[in-house]
Parts: structure tokens; C-alpha cells; sequence
């Protein structure tokens, strides 16, 4: 029986970021010396190996949680294309012709109008696939965590990949879909929901996300992230021009200063910084890194908007820029960024300050 090998790093991805993604993988793959080409389609893209290598070893030596435009991260096999009459036995075929072995099989498409149309598709074939995989001792109850996932990209092409327990995500094709609290003053606090999810675990919410804390909202206006903060027992300095939900301001906890979110010190050592300004993102850094370096805070979550071309490139400059700002400063801090579900034409920055020695109130 022939060997086939899975030389493609598959990635998923928002619909019109595919170049981007695309890129961050380019990026990595040259950090380890592999010879690849781009491939893409429309909610995904990859890599795939031209040196006759597998893609394990780039999967695996970039950890997911470092992948700023990818919401999944797979090896991959060739994309199939199948007999509308037997589509199971092809697919059948390429996973015992790889020797793979699993103990899940997830069914997804990509993140397009087009994608969503082969859901009932990929259902109707979910128990029979299983049924024959478990036949052919591919899909068993202890395979290490591995999981097959079948990334239907039309009714008749299907792309096999596998994800690996602790280098990929663990939601439906990489998506965490939150819903809108009826309260909140606009559809923007899904953001920093999300951040939260995806930057501070869930098990230290109460010690990092505590009542009682202290925080600022720069760019608040009219108030979807300083929402999430008083809906965790926050106190908040809401710094904008603009008016703020009268709702929110209603809770006595926020504290609105019609100032310049840009110049704006605050009285005292905070716990946390968010920040959702639209602007240049040089400029949003700049006055993030004299939060951090100065210690203002302990903890921030901002938003950097990207121009619409080499995003990826603006990304990398901007987190070098923080980074090296930062190890200037003495800061020891650890960095993330993610392009969210709910982030639009923007990603999303966390930053976690490590020092032990913060200053004092008074210091500020």
C-alpha cells in the first residue's frame, strides 16, 4: 500500500485574511528552513512542504497560541475529490493509506455563506464514516487525543487534517461564538469577552477578574467594554469625549472623564488597561507602552487596527516594537495576540506584567 504523507500546515481563518494567515505560516516555515509553497482557498490557508518533508515538525514547533490569524492548526493530507455515489470509501482510503489513527472525528467547513451550505452534508455522513473507521481500527477509544477533522470544502472535495491535544483549538472550527448581552451598550463587548476567553484562563477568572479591582476604559464611549468590567465587580474610569450608556453609568461604578484617552494618567496603579480606539495602530502603541513601562497597570487588552494590506507585516512590526520597548524598560511581560472571531479589520493584544516589584499608588 502507498504511503501518503501530510506535507500541508493547514490553517483556518476569517474569510479575507487567507493572505495573511498565509503569510504568518511563509514567516515560520522560513524560521525552520523548510522549502514550501502557499496554497489557500476561500476561510483557510497553509503551507505545504516542496522537500518531500511531512508537516509535523512546523505544526509542532509553532505553538498555537503564537499564531496571530489562525483559528485552527492541522497537518494535512491532499484534498480529495469524491464520487457523489461513495464518497466514504475514498475517504476511507486516504486515512488508512496515511496510517492514521484517532479517537474524534470532527466534521467542518470553512467560515463563508458557501461553507455553512455543506453543514446538513457533513452531518448526514457522520455516523456512517464513524461506523466504517471503527471497522477499519482507524477511530479508536484511546489514540492519544489525536482528532481527524474533515474540512469540507465543497460537495464533492473534502481536506483531511489532524489536530493534536494541546497545539490546537478545541472549539468547531475554531470559533467561539458568544452571545450579545441584551444589556450591553453595543455589540463591541463581545470583544473583550472574547479576550478574556482567550487570554486568561478560565480557572484564574476570579483571582485576575476580581470584584474590587480597578480599571480603565480609554476610547470607552459609549461603554461595551467598560460594561464587562462592571459586570465583574469593577470600578472604572470610562475616558472619552463621547457619551456614556446611562444604563452603565447608573451601576456607580464608573467614573466618566470627557478626557484624551491618548494623554489621560491615571490617579493610581490600576489593574487593568483596555483599550479599543480607532486609530493609527503607531500610535495606539505608543501610548500603551507608556502604560506598561511606566507599570500603570497590571494587565491590558487593546485593539490595533490594520491597513488593508500586509497585515501580517504591521502585526510582526507592532508586537517587535512592544516587545523590545518593553526589555528596554525592564518590564518582564508576557505578549499575545489573537485576530478574534468578533474582531473585524483589527487583532487583539494582550499584555500580562510578570515583575514582582510594581509601584506604589503614590508613585503614579
Amino acid at each position: 500500500m502507498k504511503q501518503t504523507v501530510p506535507a500541508t500546515w493547514l490553517v483556518y481563518c476569517r474569510e479575507g485574511f487567507e493572505r495573511d494567515a498565509q503569510a504568518e505560516l511563509l514567516y515560520h516555515a522560513a524560521q525552520h528552513g523548510a522549502d514550501v509553497k502557499g496554497v489557500a482557498g476561500a476561510g483557510w490557508a497553509g503551507v505545504t512542504r516542496t522537500d518531500g518533508g511531512t508537516a509535523n515538525a512546523l505544526q509542532r514547533g509553532v505553538a498555537f497560541s503564537r499564531l496571530v490569524f489562525a483559528r485552527q492548526s492541522l497537518v494535512a493530507l491532499p484534498a480529495l475529490t469524491l464520487s457523489r455515489d461513495d464518497r466514504l470509501s475514498a475517504i476511507a482510503g486516504q486515512v488508512s493509506e496515511a496510517g492514521w489513527s484517532f479517537d474524534s472525528i470532527w466534521h467542518e467547513t470553512p467560515d463563508t455563506n458557501d461553507g455553512k451550505s455543506l453543514a446538513r452534508l457533513a452531518k448526514a455522513l457522520t455516523r456512517p464514516l464513524q461506523g466504517l473507521l471503527k471497522k477499519r481500527g482507524a477511530l479508536r477509544r484511546k489514540a492519544g487525543g489525536r482528532r481527524l477533522h474533515l474540512l469540507w470544502l465543497s460537495g464533492s472535495q473534502v481536506q483531511l487534517g489532524m489536530s493534536f491535544p494541546g497545539n490546537r483549538s478545541e472549539l468547531a472550527g475554531g470559533i467561539r461564538r458568544l452571545r450579545l448581552p441584551s444589556r450591553a451598550p453595543s455589540r463591541s463587548t463581545l470583544k473583550l469577552e472574547e479576550a478574556w476567553h482567550e487570554f486568561v484562563p478560565r480557572e484564574a477568572w476570579d483571582e485576575r477578574l476580581a470584584q474590587g479591582m480597578q480599571a480603565a476604559d480609554l476610547g470607552a464611549a459609549p461603554g461595551g467594554w467598560t460594561w464587562q468590567l462592571v459586570q465583574r465587580g469593577m470600578h472604572v474610569y470610562a475616558i472619552d469625549n463621547g457619551p456614556m450608556d446611562k444604563a452603565l453609568m447608573a451601576s456607580g461604578q464608573v467614573e466618566h472623564l470627557g478626557e484624551d484617552g491618548f494623554t489621560w494618567a491615571p490617579p493610581e496603579r490600576l489593574d487593568w488597561l483596555v483599550c479599543d480606539i480607532v486609530d493609527k495602530p503607531a500610535r495606539v502603541l505608543a501610548m500603551v507602552e507608556r502604560w506598561l513601562v511606566q507599570r500603570w497597570c497590571r494587565e491590558a487588552v487593546f485593539n490595533l487596527k490594520l491597513p488593508m494590506k500586509k497585515r501580517w507585516e504591521e502585526v510582526q512590526r507592532c508586537l517587535s516594537r512592544l516587545e523590545y520597548a518593553l526589555e528596554q524598560a525592564g518590564v518582564d511581560a508576557a505578549v499575545a495576540c489573537r485576530h478574534l472571531y468578533h474582531d473585524r479589520e483589527e487583532v487583539t493584544v494582550h499584555v500580562r506584567l510578570l515583575t514582582a516589584d510594581m509601584p506604589d499608588a503614590e508613585s503614579v
